[in-house]
């Protein structure tokens, strides 16, 4: 979108709400020492990014297209910091690989005691492994064997909210994706289904799930973890 210096800041004024929104929707994900000013400050970068690579001639609303950029940006700058231990990342495969183990052999939802059980660990434990792994994306395009148009990995459903692409082998394999998603979500347990429905497709913020469903937001944020390591698991399975 080619536009002046003075329709460059009109927009970034217009839009300024979809940076703060996307912000605040991660900052409850992440520890305490990432600051909620550096999201918002990245989320900027991404809307002015949106707004030079934005082209009016394909089939997608400015404001899609915006978000998209604008968590993208949140999430490369969350990565740059580095900011989820190896540790962390470790013991989150392990859930999502444990969880599809089980699954596949139970073919049905896993219960935590199974779970805690097989990881050889106390429900408690494995509770403390869901909390610590609450930051972690449901999974990267990257981890498919893929990338964004620009050669960037995003989070699952950064790629999924990409209308945009060009590249028919990338289209293919979101299409696999969305479908995948939408049968597994289907397979939750009702709670998680409900959880996911709020959060990604209702946006509800945790605190507002949390009313919703009459649960705790740390309830909510265990809720969360769950569902989304078993949507990881699934899609590893199949298409990693």
């Amino acid at each position: 979108m080619k536009v002046s210096e003075k329709e460059r800041n009109k927009l970034i004024v217009e839009h300024a709400q979809l940076v703060k929104y996307a912000a605040l929707r991660i900052i409850v994900r992440v520890p305490p020492n990432i600051q909620l000013d550096e999201l918002i400050s990245a989320g900027t970068m991404g809307l002015i990014d949106a707004i030079d690579k934005f082209d009016e001639s394909k089939d997608v609303q400015f404001k899609t297209y915006a978000e998209f950029r604008i968590r993208g940006a949140i999430l490369d700058e969350l990565r740059a910091l580095d900011w989820v231990p190896r540790t962390v990342r470790q013991k989150a495969t392990l859930v999502s690989k444990t969880y599809a183990k089980l699954e596949r052999e139970l073919n049905r939802p896993v219960e935590d005691e199974e779970m805690a059980e097989e990881l050889d660990i106390t429900v408690d434990e494995f509770y403390k492994m869901l909390r610590d792994a609450a930051g972690i994306s449901i999974v990267n395009f990257e981890d498919l064997g893929g990338s964004d148009k620009d050669g960037d990995d995003r989070d699952i459903y950064d790629c999924l909210a990409d209308t945009n692409s060009n590249d028919p082998e990338t289209e293919i394999k979101l299409k696999q994706i969305r479908e995948i998603i939408a049968e597994t979500i289907d397979t939750l347990p009702e709670k998680e289904k409900i959880l996911i429905s709020l959060y990604y497709y209702e946006e509800l913020n945790m605190k507002e799930i949390g009313e919703v469903m009459g649960i705790t937001e740390s309830r909510v944020s265990q809720l969360h973890s769950k569902a989304a390591l078993r949507l990881r698991a699934r899609l590893l399975d199949t298409l990693g």
